[in-house]
């Protein structure tokens, strides 16, 4: 836009540039130490070996290459109006590592948006890209205090006092800056806001020491960001204080201060072309083939490696971050700039859909299971036991009638958890037989402890519960360092240790695990984990707010139209077209668990009560009740038959339950087959569930509405009891063909759910 007749003029004039070039770089300098926050030096100590070759080998290359390079482009353009003179070997330092050097907080988004952190491509690219950072950024501060060095005595004093700044931050500051963190306790319960201040001011005046004494401040701002601890989440919740200021004020500022030193005019001639391809193919093909080697050398398979190349090949904002310190020092004059800022462009613009070509999600699972030993590399084809296995596994999948539900995989939702845990629960078995115990010393003594131990376990085995906690990756830098700190961020989840204490109470084989993923790629983690898991079923609760977020905000209005939101909709919908396996949703409307909000006491009709009363009220738990009346209607035919589901604890939960099935029949061809179903399920009920499973049929000409009246008249009758619930099936035709109308579940959910209905539904869509 500075191309356009007195934009540059109107919009940014002379003599506002210099308060904007100090709030820029003073958005540099805190961009700099979240960049050092960012950087975990455990993944470098863990994986130094990984670390220190590729890293090494994807610097080394294009470090040689770039200082073959700088001699043309110092005799062509160094005596440029902009620039100072200085020693060749200097310039020849500075072109090298903007050559060389990684844009590690561009290929942290890069490898969480493409899901990649967990693999072996994202684990190298995280240890070389901490140790790239770190050298780029210490050969950057070398250079920069050449050029400012006024002597050789200077430039000697610089180089000493720069690596014992460094040891006075780890081994002086870093000790006291820990122990307040400690005495305030915000390594467990975050910082406060006293010290965020502090460790802000640590970060300024670092960088203005560095500045003082002849190298650039953000190098003292990255050291500060360096020294701050990973434990508790510290650098993750000093980052979220920070972030959304400088990157929507400070560092935009910075980058359209270096968008004005862009003059693309400048690039008018032959020889700036050919410098402009020579650095753009030197950049690329040197770090390329150096990642890729290093990588191959380290046990990866070539498309890994090349993989590990491209992504050695971003440059990103670190470049331009570089490039205008050296426009600033007047290493680079404005068509040099200009020449390296295209370079930058293309190289970074380029790696996204290299890496997304070169692994896709489908190479991934297949690599993964070859490294396993399950599969034949040329033609996918199951080995061994695995064959054998998956025989098997075809065979059950065919015999749709009497799949039992042995293992699932649950959506945890924070918005929804007490209701889901209800219903989890009642997968659950009996408790086992309360058994008296004594002392470990005495029942060591007792003949019987053998028998004593065994009548303390239940002998059926439990139904197994994988738990999935979501957490959705946005733009920012705290959600990034969430992913690359998973493992640390799992234990800790209050949803998934809650939901862990379920299995000690219900008899259910419990484990889970915390993803941070985009919200588009929530359908699929799902239902990869559940094929992972080898699931029976993938059990999703659909939103209390339609809202892909589960904020605890949470509105009359968004609640009665929750079966509305186009956004949840899509990932039900996608997680139900892609799953393997049975899938189930839960839509909560009353269950065990659910809370009722107590009323306004702002309102006119609460004004008789005092205010203090109200207010002890607090929440009350509209149910306490551990029975259930569940309502099955069944509409005939075929596939309604076959796509019936059980249960391995049925007859635990035919305790607690009154099952209604009612069948609306109008398709006469299908008559008899519905109606010698029905008798068979009526006739193999238990007889201790005589009284509690009632069969009635009938026939109409609208089966649905029939079955809604139905409902309406058996449900919502008892307040006292852990909520009702409609047990719906999804035929993927059917619900596919009605789903542009009236949502992914069908027209049945929709109607039954806008009925008024007092009771929770199941919808259950049986594996294809």
């Amino acid at each position: 836009m500075g191309r356009i007749p007195g934009f540059t003029n109107a919009i940014f004039p002379t003599p506002a540039m210099p308060g904007l070039s100090l709030v820029a770089n003073l958005g540099l300098i805190l961009f700099l130490f979240l960049v050092g926050l960012e950087v975990d030096l455990r993944y470098f100590v863990s994986n130094w070996k990984v670390a220190v070759s590729v890293g090494a080998a994807g610097m080394a290359l294009p470090f040689g290459l770039g200082c073959a390079i700088a001699r043309g482009l110092y005799n062509d353009f160094q005596d440029e109006p902009g620039t100072v003179p200085i020693e060749f070997g200097t310039y020849m330092l500075f072109i090298a590592v903007a050559m060389s050097i990684t844009a590690f907080p561009v290929l942290c988004r890069i490898l969480t948006e493409l899901t990649l952190l967990s693999t072996p491509v994202g684990v190298f690219m995280l240890s070389a890209g901490v140790g790239n950072d770190a050298v780029g950024w210490i050969l950057l501060a070398l250079c920069v205090a050449l050029v400012n060095a006024g002597s050789g005595l200077t430039a000697l004093l610089v180089l000493l006092t720069c690596p014992g700044y460094v040891l006075f931050l780890v081994f002086a500051l870093r000790p006291v800056f820990m122990w307040v963190l400690r005495r305030t306790r915000s390594l467990q319960d975050g910082p406060s806001q006293s010290v965020v201040a502090l460790t802000l001011l640590i970060a300024l005046a670092s960088a203005f020491f560095t500045g003082v004494i002849g190298v650039h401040p953000v190098f003292g701002a990255f050291l500060a960001g360096l020294i701050c601890p990973h434990e508790g989440g510290f650098a993750i919740k000093v980052t979220e204080k920070v972030e959304d200021l400088v990157g929507a004020l400070f560092l935009p500022l910075y980058f359209a201060l270096s968008g004005l030193s862009t003059n693309l005019g400048l690039l008018d001639d032959g020889m700036t072309w050919a410098y402009v391809v020579g650095v753009i193919a030197i950049a690329f093909v040197s770090k390329f083939a150096g990642g890729m080697l290093a990588a191959k050398a380290n046990g990866l398979v070539w498309r890994e490696s090349a993989t590990i190349g491209v992504l050695m090949s971003c440059e990103g904002l670190v470049e331009l971050i570089v490039l205008n310190i050296g426009l600033q020092a007047k290493i680079l004059s404005t068509r040099t700039f200009t020449v390296f800022v295209v370079m930058a462009i293309v190289t970074t613009f380029a790696t996204t859909p290299l890496t997304a070509w070169l692994y896709p999600p489908w190479y991934q699972r297949k690599l993964e299971a070859w490294k396993r030993g399950e599969i034949d590399w040329k033609t996918g084809v199951p080995l061994g036991d695995w064959a054998s296995e998956a025989d098997a596994e075809s065979v059950r999948a065919r015999k749709q009638g009497g799949d039992k539900i042995r293992s699932l995989v649950v959506y945890l939702r924070l918005d929804n958890m007490p209701t889901l845990l209800a219903f989890v629960s009642l997968l659950g078995g009996k408790p086992s037989d309360i058994v008296e115990k004594k002392h470990p010393i005495r029942e060591k003594e007792s003949t019987d402890y053998d028998a004593l131990q065994m009548m303390s376990f239940n002998k059926r085995s439990p139904v197994q519960v994988h738990g999935v906690r979501l957490v959705e990756v946005t733009n920012r830098t705290s959600t990034v360092m969430k992913v690359s700190e998973a493992d640390e961020y799992s234990p800790f989840d209050p949803v998934l240790n809650a939901f862990k204490v379920l299995g000690q109470l219900d008899n259910l084989a419990v484990s889970g695990e915390a993803a941070v993923v985009p919200a588009v790629l929530y359908a699929d983690t799902l239902v990869t984990k559940a094929d992972e898991e080898s699931a029976d079923l993938l059990l999703l609760p659909w939103s209390e707010t339609g809202s892909m977020s589960e904020s605890q905000t949470i509105s009359t209005e968004s609640v009665r139209n929750k079966l509305a939101s186009d956004m949840y909709s899509a990932f039900i919908a996608q997680a139900l077209e892609t799953a393997k396996c049975h899938v189930a949703v839960f839509i909560n409307k009353g269950f065990i668990g659910s809370l009722k909000q107590k009323p306004s006491t702002m309102d006119r009709k609460m004004s008789t009560l005092s205010v203090r009363s109200q207010r002890d009220r607090g929440m009350t738990v509209t149910n306490n009740g551990r029975s259930h009346h569940i309502f099955l209607p069944f509409f005939g035919g075929e596939n309604a038959r076959n796509d019936s589901i059980g249960s391995d604890a049925g007859s635990v939960v035919a305790e607690q339950i009154i099952v209604t099935p009612k069948k609306a029949q109008t398709l006469p061809i299908h008559h008899e087959d519905d109606a010698a179903f029905c008798a068979s399920m009526q006739r193999s009920r238990p007889a201790e569930l005589e009284s509690r499973v009632m069969f009635d049929s009938s026939a109409t000409a609208t089966p649905l509405s029939h079955a809604i009246a139905s409902a309406q008249g058996e449900l919502g009758q008892d307040p006292k009891n852990g909520g009702d619930l409609i047990l719906l099936g999804r035929h993927t035709p059917l619900a596919s063909s009605a789903a542009a109308g009236k949502g992914c579940l069908g027209v049945a959910t929709d109607m039954v759910f806008e009925s008024g209905i007092r009771a929770s539904v199941l919808v259950v869509q049986a594996r294809s």
